[in-house]
């Protein structure tokens, strides 16, 4: 089973969802305004894509946050406190299978991923 996860209205995650229908792949989506990540998805995350990759800093949460908050990520135990108080700030979509992991979508990865 596919796991994607992220928020519903993002445009990447609107493609990666489209392109999933489109190839007939079955999936559960995660939407992270309805269920935010727990610690533990969070902490899966990191330890497969790093956290820095994980923190999303060119999106508008990120750009709205302090400066001196945005200065305070310094490590992955910084950026899990404040992924899971705003799960916007994830870059996404992310998408598991079993032990296969994405982070981001593009064409070209979905398709060798779910081959």
């Amino acid at each position: 089973m596919i796991h994607i996860y992220g928020i519903k209205n993002c445009s990447t995650v609107k493609k990666a969802l489209s392109w999933l229908d489109e190839n007939q792949q079955t999936y559960q989506f995660h939407d992270f305004k309805k269920e935010a990540p727990s610690s533990q998805n969070v902490r899966r995350w990191q330890q497969v894509f790093g956290w820095e990759p994980l923190v999303n800093r060119r999106g508008t949460t990120w750009r709205k946050l302090e400066k001196g908050r945005q200065e305070s990520i310094q490590d992955a135990t910084s950026a899990e406190s404040l992924m899971i108080e705003l799960p916007s700030l994830i870059k996404r979509p992310i998408l598991e299978r079993g032990s296969l992991n994405l982070l981001g979508f593009s064409v070209e990865d979905y398709q060798k991923l779910l081959a």
